[in-house]
Parts: structure tokens; sequence; C-alpha cells
């Protein structure tokens, strides 16, 4: 009794204490009423927003974790360039590959609901993700070598228009293609 009530304890964040100790699962099972931002929606203050927030769900949460996708990437890419010395072209590659992990793990799980029932279907979905952001990784790359390498324009706002192209083409290859829903 008193260890299923402290695992819940901990739990409570993702599901209430009573249904957790109703159903006995808790984090075993992974099953809640809702993820963390229908949560955070449910509280008093913010329920007059439920209406619009259930209906634009998925783009306002591919738009948060985007937003800290997008921090993250333009703060590693100013270090990498200007505190580091590292080449842009460069620097970029390797913020790419940190935020994509991120993306699509955030992706995946909140703003497209990609949960799929295998690891072959994972799997396939994982590969997807990461073409289609090589795809537009190669967009990002052309855009700078043009500007910053060509052009000699200041690599840090030649990053930050980049990044917005690629989170417009990066959202409708994701809805498109790599986390759509299978018609039933």
């Amino acid at each position: 009794g008193s260890i299923l009530w402290s695992v819940c304890y901990w739990q409570s964040l993702f599901i209430t204490q009573s249904k957790c100790i109703e159903r006995k699962e808790c984090f075993m099972t992974n099953k809640h009423d809702g993820d963390i931002f229908d949560r955070i929606m449910s509280l008093p203050g913010l329920r007059i927003f439920e209406g619009p927030y259930r209906k634009y769900k998925s783009i306002l949460l591919y738009l948060f974790f985007g937003g800290v996708s997008l921090a993250i990437n333009i703060a590693l890419f100013i270090v990498l360039v200007n505190i580091v010395c590292l080449d842009a072209l460069i620097s970029n590659i390797f913020c790419w590959i940190v935020c994509v992990i991120f993306q699509f793990f955030t992706n995946r799980t909140w703003a497209f609901d990609g949960h799929v029932d295998t690891k072959s279907a994972f799997l396939k979905q994982m590969v997807s993700f990461f073409g289609s952001r090589g795809f537009t990784l190669l967009v990002e790359e052309a855009i700078l070598a043009i500007f910053i390498e060509g052009l000699s324009c200041d690599a840090t706002v030649i990053k930050i228009i980049a990044q917005f192209v690629t989170i417009v083409m990066n959202y409708a290859l994701s809805k498109m293609f790599v986390f759509r829903k299978k018609k039933e």
C-alpha cells in the first residue's frame, strides 16, 4: 500500500492519485487521462482556453517545442560560431543533430501523437522523420552557404531566417508524411 502510494505520489503530474491507486498502474503501464499539457490546460484559470487548445493542440505543441528547439539551435550555433570559432556550416550540422533528436521525441509524443504499436513501425517513423529533416537540413545548408559563405552576411541573422524557413517545411513534412494518421 505505502509503496504504491509513494509511486503514485511522484506520478501525480501525469495521473491523479486516486485513479492511480484504483487502477494500480502509475507509470508502469504509461496509461493516463491526457498528457501533461491537457492537465495544465484543465487548471481553473486556463479552462477558458480549452476550446482553442483542443482544436489547435497539434499546432500549439509543435510551436512550443519548435520554439524550445529553435532557442537551443540558435544558442548552440552562436556558441559554436562565435566562441568556439567553428565554421557556420559545420556548426549548423552539429546543431541539427542535437535538435532533431530532441524534436523527434517531443513531436512524436506530444505534437503529433505518433504512438505506434510495433518496433518496425517505430523504425519507419524514425527513418521518415530523420529523412525529412535531412532534406530540410540540405535546404538550410544551402541558405547558409549562399548568404554567409557567398555573400558574407551575418551568420546569426541568416541562421535565424533559415530556421524559420525550415520550421515551416518541417511542420508540413511531419504532418503529411511522418506522423500522418492512417485512414480507417
